[in-house]
């Protein structure tokens, strides 16, 4: 390379150095200048957005406070202040009951029964039965005040109280709340949980109502009305049967019964224009009761069904009025938040210790049935009970006890039966020998003879099956609604109160359901035998095809029916059916044909010396008459001829 190539070498590589370095400084002054942009630009925006918040957070301060004055123009400065109260919320509890109260309304939100779950899988039942909906429950009082000229309705639910407590005061907590109306005049709330374990005050809470110094305020009226509503959960296992007994029902003052809003599967509702005593939103095993214990003046009512899969049965609703005068200044009323247990709900009284028939929650059935629920049946299960941990033996017990008790009646209907099939020859023999219609007065006759001469009641056989229907009825209305079988397993049934079930269905066959009660299977089994062992002993063979409808059909229907019905119940008949049979073997191999009719021989040789009764005669005079005025009119229409 020559000395002039070296050079321009050189110089070229100065060059480029020195564009290099004025380059790079030429960006280090630009990065710094577009920074000092941003800065200013950020520092800008700040300041604006700092601007722009002050004059919303102006404006918003202006509007609250014309928002502020215009409430305080229109409630008062007291009503006013409680509209934006800030909302607590407050627990009061006992062993039975956790109850949470908001001073939004001044009302109980929530109540928690902590004694009782609801239907799960045996192993997993831990969630508690809660009565009350937080997001449903509303509890709004409402009257009216004189506002200068005007007249202001005041919904206590719109308004935040101020609270005091909960205190405990012996055995009994208090929590009051207060709705502040004007100076010195408010609406005062007192709440009072009992913990004296006494079956009465268990699931009781205590609500008094006192209006101080409303009176100068209060505007022309002669009631304040109460807004009560609910919404309650699902918590057994099927909804429809929890559907078919959870209801609206409400007491009449001095009233033994309970009127309700029957079952339906959408709303009902009803008003009452005369005083109520109270009203309770129903489940079946549970109840939210409001108790006025000076009554309610009316009360307007109603339910909505839930649908089957949202987890609730039923929406309820209730507008009670209260009466009001300038002199009333306070009002005494109970919430029981508790079980349809009928040794509880029977200790429940007035402010006075009158009975107000609570224990009518439990649907028992009517006086026959309901007497022998109440008087035998819930005796015989409170007793058991305290010795015998097993509700399904305690069943077993009282089927053994009840089957004693009808046993004789069980007796009369075999022995009438067995009669009737030893005489069956005799009675075949009369009717070859009067087989014309003319001659029926005297076949009937004849018959009634024999008889009388066999000592056989016609319908004894069935009179005594009859007399069985009042206590098999009030079993069927037991079991499905006694909350001491709720939750109570026996062998492969996790709930006696509920359907057992040994296979889900992956469809649902019309009115039977979508899986199949082991315990419903062997009753309606059983039902079969026991329908067979009675026609296998008829005196006469039914009519052809009557033996499907005698020994399978009604064993089919009951399967159908009761596939969704409570175990227990299931459980009860296919116990009775055995335990009938067996008595009825018994009795038949004691009580043979050859005993039966030597005792009718006896029977119609005491009868044959017996006088005959005025009954007796004058019935053989009418029969006489009969066949006389037969007789005759046979021999007119042959004239006629």
């Amino acid at each position: 390379m020559d000395k002039k190539t070296i050079i321009g070498v050189v110089l070229m590589s100065l060059i480029f150095i020195g564009y290099m370095l004025y380059n790079s400084k030429q960006q280090a002054e630009y990065q710094e200048y577009l920074q000092q942009v941003q800065t200013e630009e950020s520092a800008l925006a700040q300041t604006s957005e700092s601007e722009e918040t002050t004059n919303v957070a102006e404006a918003s301060a202006e509007d609250a406070e014309a928002e502020l004055q215009r409430e305080k123009d229109i409630y008062g400065d007291y009503l006013a202040a409680a509209r934006n109260g800030e909302v607590k919320n407050i627990t009061m509890s006992n062993d039975y009951l956790k109850v949470d109260f908001t001073t939004q309304g001044g009302m109980m939100k929530c109540v928690t029964l902590e004694e009782y779950t609801k239907f799960a899988p045996k192993d997993e039942r831990t969630e508690k039965v809660v009565l009350y909906d937080p997001e449903s429950a509303k509890f709004d009082m409402t009257f009216y005040i004189k506002q200068g000229l005007n007249t202001l309705p005041v919904n206590t639910s719109e308004y935040v109280f101020t609270t005091v407590g909960p205190r405990r005061e012996g055995d009994a907590q208090r929590l009051v709340m207060q709705l502040e109306v004007a100076e010195g005049a408010y609406l005062q709330y007192e709440y009072v949980l009992y913990d004296e374990k006494s079956p009465a005050r268990d699931y009781m809470i205590d609500f008094n109502v006192k209006l101080v110094n409303l009176s100068p305020l209060m505007a022309q009226q002669s009631t304040l009305g109460i807004d009560l509503a609910n919404r309650t959960y699902q918590n057994e296992r099927s909804f429809k049967t929890e559907n078919m007994y959870t209801t609206l029902s409400y007491h009449l003052p001095d009233e033994e019964s309970v009127e309700d809003l029957g079952m339906s599967e959408d709303s009902k509702s009803k008003q009452v224009q005369s005083e109520v005593n109270w009203v309770a939103f129903r489940q079946q095993f549970f109840s939210e009761a409001f108790i006025a214990h000076n009554n309610f003046a009316y009360a307007d009512m109603g339910f909505t069904t839930e649908g089957a899969n949202s987890g609730y049965v039923k929406s309820y609703s209730a507008r009670l009025g209260l009466p009001y005068n300038a002199q009333t200044t306070e009002y005494n009323f109970s919430f029981y938040c508790g079980p349809n247990k009928y040794a509880i709900l029977s200790d429940v009284v007035g402010a006075n210790g009158e009975k107000i028939a609570m224990e009518r929650l439990v649907p028992l059935g009517g006086w026959i049935v309901g007497w022998f629920n109440r008087w035998v049946v819930i005796p015989v299960f409170d007793f058991l009970s305290k010795y015998i941990g097993s509700f399904g033996v305690i069943i077993l017990i009282l089927t053994v006890l009840v089957k004693l008790l009808i046993f004789p009646l069980t007796y009369k209907s075999y022995l009438s039966t067995a009669k009737m099939r030893v005489i069956k020859p005799e009675m075949d023999a009369l009717n070859e020998k009067y087989p014309n219609q003319e001659d029926a007065m005297k076949k009937q006759q004849a018959m009634m003879n024999l008889y009388k001469k066999a000592g056989v009641n016609p319908m004894g056989g069935c009179l005594p099956m009859l007399i069985q229907l009042p206590l098999l009825w009030a079993l069927f209305r037991f079991f499905p609604v006694s909350i001491e079988l709720r939750a109570q397993p026996f062998l492969w049934a996790d709930d006696l109160s509920s359907y057992d079930s040994i296979i889900n269905l992956p469809f649902t066959i019309p009115f039977y359901g979508d899986h199949v009660s082991l315990f419903c299977l062997l009753m309606g089994l059983a039902m079969i035998g026991f329908s067979y062992f009675n026609y296998q002993n008829q005196p006469a063979s039914p009519m052809a095809g009557m033996k499907f409808m005698t020994v399978y059909l009604m064993p089919i229907m009951m399967l159908f029916w009761f596939n969704n019905y409570a175990s227990g119940l299931c459980y009860y008949y296919l116990l009775s059916q055995i335990i009938t049979m067996i008595q009825m073997m018994v009795i038949r191999r004691f009580v043979d044909d050859d005993k039966i009719h030597a005792m009718m021989e006896r029977n119609a040789a005491k009868q044959k010396n017996k006088k005959k009764s005025k009954f007796q005669l004058r019935y053989e005079e009418l029969m006489r008459q009969q066949e006389e005025m037969m007789r005759q009119q046979q021999a007119a229409n042959g004239k006629r001829r």
